[in-house]
């Protein structure tokens, strides 16, 4: 897809497409805290070093909807950032841990596009992000879809 200011419109979405975002997050200890922390999610396994490694994977795992929120910001720029309102997510799946200092990256592909049945200035794009670990390891996939406005209406 061409590089855009900020976001796509509908008319730039295309059916098969794939949006490599530019943008990766490293996951920082104080990232998880404070996500933890203001979500009231208090499990040791997220903020307890000691309770962590006495269990599965031996080290902290950082809140999967914290994951799942960051690879949604990392997509805005393209996926949303014309957008009128998200309508949906979808399908989210949590496929590997995410441990502190992993860095996560995402790629889009674009599995449908409507135009809007009642508005002639937006339609419906439906996509699928996958997201990867610095090791190239897919760790989460969700859908969504985006009320996108038209280009110039």
């Amino acid at each position: 897809m061409k590089e855009q200011e900020f976001g796509y419109y509908f008319e730039d979405f295309e059916v098969g497409g794939e949006i490599q975002h530019p943008l990766s997050k490293t996951i920082t200890e104080s990232d998880n805290n404070l996500f933890s922390l203001l979500t009231m999610n208090h499990h040791p396994v997220h903020i307890d070093f000691e309770y962590a490694k006495n269990n599965q994977h031996g080290k902290v795992l950082v809140v999967g909807t914290l994951v799942f929120s960051l690879a949604v910001g990392l997509t805005v720029s393209s996926v949303s950032g014309k957008a009128i309102a998200n309508l949906e997510y979808l399908s989210v799946k949590h496929l590997g841990p995410v441990h502190l200092q992993d860095t996560i990256s995402v790629v889009t592909t674009i599995l449908d596009k409507k135009e809007s049945k009642t508005k002639n200035d937006r339609g419906v794009v439906h996509v699928l992000s996958k997201v990867y670990n610095q090791h190239k390891e897919m760790i989460l996939t969700f859908e969504r879809k985006v009320l996108v406005k038209k280009n110039g209406l």
